[in-house]
């Protein structure tokens, strides 16, 4: 699973997303390598959603520039760049039918497609979804309607599906939210093992939590009001300083076993 470039996967330099009076993002500076696992942090309005959409060939930026897979966004065709990044987020999950099946979800990426029409699919295909399904606990479902499924069952169908074209970029919004404490820790644990897996994507993880964190992430990037608070690797970014700064709120950071508390100081 996974190739190395020999550049970054994701180069933003002076990046700007204005939308009417908004400001979504500031001038953002952001370098992504191959072997990298970033976690993005920030308070609702921050810019991580509008951060990923840039990173998944979504959207282009007001100014700057960004550059995906060594294309530049604005040079490129984004529909062949997009089948090379993989992508988890409540957009894409709303546009999934709750009738079809979970198995046909995750194989029809391999088309850049949500769900089965006339495709024909291969040996390798079908055993490839077979083995991500396996691997992310959703095997047993492959013939259930995806809307049966509960919602950390759904969240880790949907990181399946993304996998599935073997992309170079992982793209993770917010996969926690939404699931009780069993369902996050079970994500976090499959997601600890992807981060370690030598030859897996880099992978963006975007959370409010620091909770979610899976072990194994190397880098962390800090927004607030869409600008940069810090950026570099995660024992040097994650502290309760930097944390108070892009929350607004004085908060104290603990870390046990590689996993993360933060909690307003006292």
């Amino acid at each position: 699973m996974g190739r190395v470039p020999s550049e970054p996967v994701v180069e933003m330099h002076g990046v700007d997303v204005v939308r009417g009076q908004n400001h979504l993002l500031r001038g953002v500076d952001w370098t992504v390598e191959a072997d990298d696992r970033w976690v993005v942090l920030g308070p609702n309005g921050a810019g991580k959603t509008t951060l990923l959409q840039l990173a998944a060939a979504q959207m282009h930026p007001t100014r700057g520039e960004v550059q995906l897979l060594g294309e530049t966004l604005g040079a490129v065709d984004v529909f062949e760049l997009r089948p090379r990044i993989g992508l988890t987020s409540t957009a894409l999950a709303q546009r999934l039918a709750p009738s079809e099946r979970t198995g046909d979800i995750v194989v029809s990426a391999g088309y850049a497609v949500v769900g089965r029409w006339r495709e024909r699919y291969d040996v390798h295909d079908l055993t490839r979804a077979g083995m991500l399904m396996e691997q992310w606990g959703v095997a047993a479902f492959a013939n259930r309607p995806f809307g049966t499924l509960s919602e950390g069952e759904r969240k880790r169908a949907q990181i399946a599906r993304a996998l599935m074209p073997d992309p170079e970029l992982l793209l993770l919004d917010e996969p926690g939210a939404g699931l009780d404490l069993g369902g996050r820790e079970d994500l976090v644990s499959r997601l600890t093992d992807l981060a370690r897996y030598l030859y897996a994507p880099a992978q963006v993880l975007v959370t409010h939590h620091v909770e979610e964190i899976p072990p194994g992430y190397t880098h962390a990037l800090l927004l607030r009001e869409g600008a940069v608070v810090a950026s570099g690797p995660l024992d040097d970014v994650l502290t309760g300083e930097a944390l108070s700064e892009a929350f607004g709120l004085p908060l104290t950071l603990d870390r046990q076993d590689d996993r993360f508390t933060a909690r307003r100081a006292a």
